[in-house]
């Protein structure tokens, strides 16, 4: 039997589904901030609390309760009952989340170019991070507005020698909502370059060790509209302790 390659697409789309609803459903009842966790997912699939209400056929407000802990963490067929109405509103408007986690999961194990790698329980604003690493804003057309759930810090020499185009899909974690910190850069242009490749562009890129961000650069990160950063940090392992404490 001959398999078309829509159907192997539509495979390969209800397997990315079914395993991105076991490991948000796996995280929430394991989280000891469950609400936090609930309210993390819904942020990264942009839907709104009403639009998740009414699909679950409760008022906004309960949805609220959930998330701010006001109302106890629901059971597990609640919770998947609420991860399933994400993911349905997400397949409706296209499934882009969704279909942005296929090639996360099909990429290979971590490579030693990825110095550290985390994802947050609950979000943190760009500008906070950007302040708490001592990264100032370098794109002159972009918002820094956006909210961050993980970072990955990363080698950049090794990602160049070691990384296969691929592969550098792996620097993603578990979301494209987050942060990559390249570390050892000499101009900036070719994480940026490489980024602009892979299609999936990082809610923040902060770029460490260089004294000055190449013209091209700042250029494709306004373009693209991805929010550039430089960090003032003299180590790596400063960079690392200061997003420690980070939950």
């Amino acid at each position: 039997m001959i398999t078309t390659k829509v159907e192997h697409s539509a495979n390969e789309f209800e397997l990315a589904r079914n395993k991105l609803m076991k490991d948000i459903v796996g995280e929430i009842v394991l989280s000891d901030v469950p609400e936090r966790v609930i309210k993390k997912w819904r942020n990264i699939f942009k839907i709104s609390q009403k639009d998740l209400a009414n699909t679950l056929g409760i008022t906004s407000s309960v949805v609220s309760d959930y998330e701010s802990g006001r109302r106890k963490s629901p059971g597990i067929r609640v919770i998947r009952k609420y991860i399933s109405s994400m993911l349905d509103l997400d397949e409706r408007a296209g499934g882009n989340t969704i279909k942005s986690f296929i090639r996360t999961y099909h990429t290979p194990s971590l490579s030693n170019a990825i110095i550290d790698i985390k994802e947050f329980s609950t979000g943190i604003n760009i500008s906070d991070f950007c302040k708490l690493i001592n990264a100032q804003p370098v794109a002159k057309k972009v918002q820094y507005t956006g909210m961050l759930y993980g970072y990955t810090i990363i080698d950049s020499l090794r990602a160049i020698t070691e990384l296969s185009f691929s592969e550098l899909i792996k620097l993603y974690g578990i979301t494209t909502q987050r942060v990559l910190i390249f570390t050892k850069v000499m101009t900036g242009r070719t994480p940026l370059v490489a980024i602009k490749l892979t299609n999936l562009h990082p809610a923040l890129v902060v770029l460490h060790g260089l004294n000055a961000v190449d013209e091209i650069a700042v250029r494709i990160a306004d373009v693209e509209n991805i929010p550039l950063a430089v960090c003032r940090l003299a180590e790596v392992s400063e960079i690392v302790g200061c997003l420690k404490g980070i939950d």
